[in-house]
């Protein structure tokens, strides 16, 4: 990694926790630490379950147990079983836990307002506009890429998600049935491989290979949510089923492609996918593409 690189992120994380006040345990002069200010902004005035909080705030349960009891004893929110399911925990704020919520969304917004103020305009707009694009990497940098189970819950999600894409894009719309296979046990090794792309524990893309012959695999279901595009995830998915190939003892990826999707084409030809003559009989596929990979870094 970039020394320069990282000392610069430090400088920043510095620069941002003392201008925003989070170095003290009175956030915006409430009496209390920003975590605990959080967790009450991220509670609402329509509450939240708790295993919900844990995810959007990346929190261990016993830490997120801790904040929430001491929420109840300032007498701001309260948890009970949720309606219809005891096992699930849901937390709500109480009639001074919203009118603390009101108090701290005006002092949030007061905050924004000092950092936006002694600026010209022509700054603000660098500013906000920097800001936003530091906020889209880091959600970026938050995605994890991971093997998982082409059966569970997830995959199916996503495979779901990916067929239905296909059906409203495709001209004819599309009948997995009609083209090559990718069915789980297809997708696991020593056959195949199926990856994941989650962000804040949420499931928004995957990526598969499939075996269809000595030393060659095929990339299937590769797909991205749309909320999610932009991040770079379809390429951290591709970086990483090359990477998983060579351990499953793959040494050449093909695939094959609709003329609608243009931006996959594009993704495979700047990593270095040639056109090919046709390998299969696909009758959605208007492109053929193979990367032969390189033995060092890829295994």
């Amino acid at each position: 990694m970039d020394a320069r690189q990282v000392e610069q992120v430090r400088s920043f994380n510095r620069a941002v926790t003392r201008r925003i006040g989070v170095l003290t345990d009175d956030y915006l002069g409430r009496g209390r630490p920003l975590a605990e200010s959080r967790l009450l902004f991220e509670i609402g005035r329509a509450g939240a379950e708790v295993r919900e909080l844990r995810a959007r705030l990346s929190l261990d349960s016993g830490y997120l147990s801790r904040m929430l009891r001491s929420l109840e004893a300032q007498g701001i929110a309260r948890s009970q079983p949720a309606p219809g399911d005891a096992r699930v925990r849901r937390v709500t704020l109480t009639a001074k836990g919203r009118r603390e919520f009101d108090v701290l969304d005006r002092r949030s917004q007061e905050l924004a307002d000092t950092l936006l103020a002694p600026l010209p305009e022509t700054q603000r707009q660098r500013l906000v506009a920097a800001m936003a694009e530091v906020e889209r990497l880091m959600r970026a940098a938050a995605v994890t890429v991971e093997v998982a189970d082409p059966l569970g819950a997830e995959a199916v999600a996503c495979i779901d998600a990916y067929l239905a894409e296909l059906a409203g894009r495709f001209e004819s719309g599309f009948d997995p049935g009609r083209g090559p296979s990718a069915d789980p046990q297809e997708l696991v090794p020593p056959s195949g491989l199926f990856l994941l792309a989650r962000l804040d524990g949420r499931p928004l893309g995957c990526a598969a290979l499939k075996r269809i012959g000595a030393g060659i695999g095929e990339i299937k279901r590769m797909w991205v949510s749309p909320s999610a595009r932009g991040l770079g995830i379809a390429q951290r998915l591709l970086d990483a089923l090359e990477r998983h190939a060579g351990g499953i003892g793959m040494s050449t990826l093909r695939l094959d492609t609709n003329r609608t999707l243009t931006e996959a084409r594009a993704l495979y030809a700047r990593n270095g996918y040639r056109e090919i003559p046709p390998y299969n009989q696909n009758p959605y596929a208007d492109h053929w593409f193979e990367k032969t990979l390189e033995a060092a870094g890829k295994n």
